[in-house]
C-alpha cells in the first residue's frame, strides 16, 4: 500500500488531469417554468452519516504543492446555471421547491444531481483548497477500482487511477462536477451537477456513489484526516485506511 501511495504522489507531482467541455443538453429548456413533485435531495444521507454539525473556520498551516489544473484539454466550459433553469422564476421558489425541481429535472438525463447547504459548501472549499487530490475506491461486485479525485471548486473531476498513471495529462476524466452558488446567499442552497464524460467507464449510479464518497471524506472530520495525510504526509498515508473507513474488505 505504501508503494501505491508513493506512486500516486509521484504522478501528481509531474502531471495533472484536465477537464473536458460539458456535454450540452438539448432538453435543458424543458426545465424552465416546470414544477415537480417533491423528491429528497441527494445529499440527505451524507448529512445523516456523521457530517459536521457546524462549520468552523479551517486554518491551513501547511504548504501544498502548486499544481496546475485542467491543462491537458480545452478549457472547462460547463453549462451556466441560467442555461439550465429560469433564474428569475427560481428566485420565487422556496429552497425546498428549488431542490425538488433540480433533482427531478436531472432524473434519467445522464447527469448526477445533488445539493448542499451553504455552510457545507464553504467547508468543502476550505478543505479542498489545501488538499486538492485524493484517491477513493469504487466498489464493483466482488472488488473495487481505485479512482483519482482532483478538486478546485467550483469544479471537480474524477478519473480512473490506472488511466491517470498511464496517460497523465492525456487521461480523460470519467466524471466532471460543477457547484452552482447563485442561490447560496438567498436560499442557503448550492446546486451540484455532475456529467458522466465516459459512459463506457462509469455508470450514472457509480458516479453518484463516487460523489457521495468524495463528499464524505472532505466533510467528515475523521475521514478528512486521511485526505490531509495523502496531500501533506505522503509517507504516512496507507490506502488500506481508506478501505477500512468505507468497510471495504482488505485483500
Amino acid at each position: 500500500m505504501h508503494r501505491i501511495s508513493m506512486t500516486i504522489k509521484q504522478s501528481v507531482a509531474h502531471v495533472t488531469l484536465s477537464l473536458r467541455k460539458y456535454p450540452a443538453s438539448a432538453a435543458a429548456a424543458a426545465f424552465h417554468g416546470s414544477i415537480c413533485s417533491p423528491l429528497p435531495p441527494l445529499g440527505t444521507d451524507l448529512v445523516q452519516q456523521g457530517l459536521p454539525s457546524e462549520v468552523v473556520k479551517w486554518t491551513y498551516l501547511g504548504v501544498c504543492r502548486a499544481l496546475s489544473f485542467a491543462t491537458g484539454y480545452s478549457a472547462l466550459q460547463p453549462k451556466s446555471l441560467d442555461s439550465i433553469i429560469d433564474l428569475q422564476r427560481a428566485e420565487t421558489l422556496s429552497s425546498e421547491d428549488l431542490i425538488t425541481i433540480w433533482n427531478e429535472y436531472h432524473l434519467g438525463r445522464g447527469h448526477i444531481h445533488a445539493s448542499m447547504k451553504r455552510s457545507l459548501y464553504n467547508l468543502l472549499v476550505q478543505r479542498t483548497n489545501p488538499c486538492q487530490h485524493f484517491v477513493v475506491p469504487l466498489w464493483r461486485g466482488s472488488g473495487y477500482t481505485t479512482m483519482f479525485v482532483q478538486a478546485r471548486l467550483p469544479h471537480m473531476l474524477i478519473t480512473g487511477l490506472e488511466d491517470y498513471k498511464a496517460r497523465g495529462t492525456q487521461a480523460a476524466p470519467y466524471l466532471t462536477v460543477t457547484y452552482y452558488t447563485e442561490f447560496a446567499s438567498s436560499k442557503d442552497v448550492v446546486l451540484i451537477r455532475g456529467d458522466i464524460v465516459l459512459p463506457s467507464k462509469l455508470e450514472d449510479e457509480e458516479g453518484r456513489r463516487l460523489l457521495e464518497t468524495m463528499h464524505s471524506f472532505y466533510l467528515n472530520d475523521e475521514r478528512y484526516k486521511l485526505v490531509e495525510r495523502f496531500n501533506k504526509d505522503t509517507h504516512e498515508f496507507e490506502f488500506k485506511d481508506v478501505l477500512r473507513a468505507l468497510d471495504i474488505p482488505i485483500g
